[in-house]
């Protein structure tokens, strides 16, 4: 049995505020590695959940979960 250390790797980024005349917006983004480690496709529908006061958690549809796993499955074949 192999033991891996799993390493704390951080992104940082910053929330940007877009204010509108009758609205605001905010907008985080992140690296495009962390985009492709994940295999996100673009139009992807995610869930922001608020885990607590400190951490949002993003979790994909179920769709997107089952595509995904169709995916891998096809390249393991």
């Amino acid at each position: 049995m192999y033991l891996v250390k799993i390493l704390d790797m951080g992104y940082f980024t910053k929330v940007q505020l877009i204010k509108r005349e009758k609205s605001e917006q905010y907008y985080v983004n992140f690296p495009a590695a962390v985009a492709q480690a994940i295999e996100f496709t673009g139009g992807e529908v995610v869930e922001w959940l608020i885990d607590d006061h400190q951490n949002l958690v993003l979790r994909r549809s179920d769709e997107a979960v089952g595509a995904l796993k169709k995916k891998l499955k096809k390249k393991l074949t």
